[in-house]
């Protein structure tokens, strides 16, 4: 038999190594891994970094990437890929399945402070994988001084998809080249239409439910804009996307997310507009949610210290940073929305801007649907978006449209099976 003095210090030897080995977890860096969005939340993620090193001693590094999905994939196929990284919700099912992202469900601190559409979104078969970072989401941008010029009330929180189609056809003046609404012939700012309406893509079981009145409904509202003559692309008025049509009054409304705020603002600084919540469709409010999470990687030398780290940013303290230097995307925690709001006072010194209009962005949250579709459905959403084009020159009808994008779903879903 074992001696118990051996038995002690075999313990005691056994303790040391495992303290070592933590502390050698611990002194690893952790890289963090993202895209440059500007330089005030790089700056702001940096020293979120710093300041996590010296309140934990492990130390992180930002590296942000330009082609990051690029960039990701390459690391993936290698299987040495960062401990933290950026996962936009379009991407999730597609990384979740290649198995590269760590399951999130118990690890995050305070799940409930973050709004209920994020983490639905990052949710996926009914497994929370990731913490939302950051949100932006759709509104109605509308010209105030053409409003005033054309008699027209401003919109309104109340205002339904007809109110949005009579301003647009008072407001269109073909002679000044400017059209009520542009209408990008993309599926993302189709959806909340389709969504105002009760349709859907998919039902809860995952069947394709496109095929139906409701996106019939939605997609002749949408496609009667052009066709009628009082809506259209943005290139359609000399312009190259809806902000900067807006922006140079050749729209009087346009359907982007507070991405714009501080593009107007520092590109037509004498623009008098305002923001207002999308219409309601028959069934009620509908918005889009395009939202970015910190994921921690699956295989990962240091997944406490990367957890700790997700918390970090995204807990109370670290979206009140996000709120306090973001001049783009929202706080993922409804607690930061005042800060957030607050920080475009300085911004719009000076314009016609009411910045209390941003508020329209941060209550599209409570009802926001996720811009994310099952793994391999890019052929879906190219088929659907050319001939979205097609019909708003009379080439195609909605019913042909939504033909095209149904074979283009079959065959997508055919592959999976």
């Amino acid at each position: 038999m074992l001696s118990k003095r051996f038995i002690a210090l075999f313990s005691l030897f056994a303790v040391l190594v495992v303290s070592l080995g933590i502390a050698s977890a611990q002194d690893e860096k952790l890289i963090v891994a993202g895209w440059s969005s500007n330089p005030e939340e790089d700056a702001m993620l940096s020293a979120l970094l710093v300041q996590f090193t010296e309140d934990t001693g492990i130390e992180a590094e930002f590296v942000p990437s330009p082609d990051f999905p690029t960039t990701m994939q390459t690391a993936f196929a290698s299987g040495d890929y960062p401990n933290v990284f950026y996962i936009d919700s379009s991407k999730l099912p597609d990384w979740v399945e290649a198995g590269v992202v760590a399951v999130g469900e118990g690890e995050l601190e305070n799940p409930e402070g973050f709004y209920p559409s994020l983490l639905n979104t990052f949710t996926y078969d009914g497994v929370l994988y990731c913490a939302p970072k950051d949100y932006s989401t759709l509104a109605l941008q509308y010209n105030k001084d053409l409003f005033d010029a054309a008699g027209v009330e401003y919109p309104t929180a109340e205002w339904t998809w007809d109110d949005l189609m009579a301003a647009a056809e008072k407001l269109t003046d073909k002679d000044a080249n400017v059209v009520g609404l542009v209408t990008p012939p993309d599926l993302n700012r189709w959806l909340p239409f389709l969504y105002q309406e009760g349709g859907a893509i998919f039902d809860e079981e995952g069947n394709y439910v496109m095929d139906s009145e409701a996106a019939k409904t939605a997609l002749e509202y949408y496609i009667s804009f052009s066709t009628g003559g009082f809506g259209g692309t943005a290139d359609s008025v000399d312009a190259g996307w809806g902000g900067e049509a807006f922006g140079k009054g050749n729209t009087a409304m346009a359907m982007e997310g507070n991405w714009v705020i501080n593009f107007l603002l520092q590109n037509y600084p004498d623009l008098n507009w305002g923001v207002a919540e999308l219409p309601m469709g028959s069934v009620g409010k509908a918005t889009m949610a395009f939202t970015v999470c910190f994921a921690v990687g699956a295989d990962n030398n240091n997944p406490e210290a990367s957890w700790q780290l997700v918390n970090y940013l995204t807990g109370e303290a670290g979206q009140m940073k996000t709120a306090e230097v973001s001049f783009g995307p929202m706080p993922s925690r409804g607690s930061a929305a005042q800060t957030y709001l607050e920080r475009w006072e300085e911004p719009a010194k000076g314009t016609k801007f009411d910045v209390a209009d941003v508020g329209a962005f941060v209550i599209g949250a409570e009802y926001a649907y996720p811009w994310q579709l099952p793994v391999g459905f890019q052929p879906f959403v190219d088929a659907f978006n050319s001939s979205l084009q097609k019909a708003f020159t009379g080439e195609m009808t909605a019913d042909e449209v939504l033909a095209e994008a149904q074979a283009a779903a079959e065959e997508v879903m055919s592959q999976v099976e």
